[in-house]
């Protein structure tokens, strides 16, 4: 009897993994999608494209290789609209990266005292400093995506990916975008920006949509500093 029940568990076992195995054919579709790297930028484009604001921590790694030098900040990044954008630095303390729309200021006190640069802003396109437009407007349409893997970074699950220009005006050869898959923001980017050099940025604490303060994104040119125009 015991033999009699095994034999009719076998066989509901037999159906229900048949069912799995239904189940999960039906699945793979949708997998394959979640790894369509084409699919993952066009996303995360569209979203970034309709933010009105953006603004998180960042940590930024440049990597000379050339010179066996690596340099190190942290701050907060802010964007508002296309034209407005800033890296207010916090390590090294003071030093910003201030986009108003009209100039691009650099002031560097700690590499460059007593000067800020000043630059014309870039009009077609309006990307300069701003590794987020850079790297996420429009990216379907500029450039070559592969799939890498699934990864965290800061506890949150990402699709990583890559992005190689179809152009050659971009200031970058190749970069790898790590992308929240749940909001399609960026949660690191690794920029290859010449030969031996490559940039990092890692954001965390990231808000969107809401309001930033308009003093943001003026340089006040500070007592016994010089304006150098380029």
């Amino acid at each position: 009897m015991r033999r009699a029940r095994t034999g009719k568990w076998g066989r509901g076992s037999v159906a229900r993994v048949t069912l799995a195995l239904c189940v999960l054919a039906t699945l793979r579709p949708c997998v394959s999608f979640a790894q369509d790297p084409l699919a993952i930028v066009r996303r995360a484009g569209t979203l970034y494209r309709n933010l009105t604001s953006l603004q998180a921590d960042f940590i930024q790694i440049i990597q000379d290789a050339r010179l066996g030098d690596t340099l190190s900040s942290a701050g907060r990044l802010y964007q508002s609209g296309q034209n407005n954008f800033a890296m207010r630095f916090s390590d090294p303390p003071d030093e910003a990266i201030v986009m108003d729309g009209r100039y691009s200021w650099f002031y560097t006190p700690s590499t460059a005292p007593r000067q800020v640069i000043r630059m014309a802003a870039e009009s077609d396109p309006v990307y300069g400093q701003n590794l987020l437009a850079r790297v996420l407007d429009r990216p379907s349409d500029r450039y070559e995506t592969a799939w890498i893997r699934e990864d965290t970074v800061g506890g949150r699950r990402v699709s990583v990916v890559s992005i190689v220009p179809r152009g050659s005006n971009l200031n970058f050869s190749r970069a790898v975008l790590w992308l929240d898959q749940e909001d399609a923001l960026p949660r690191r980017i690794e920029l290859d920006e010449g030969p031996g050099t490559r940039r990092i940025l890692t954001l965390s604490k990231i808000r969107t949509n809401t309001p930033i303060a308009p003093e943001i994104f003026e340089f006040k040119v500070p007592r016994g500093v010089r304006i150098v125009d380029q």
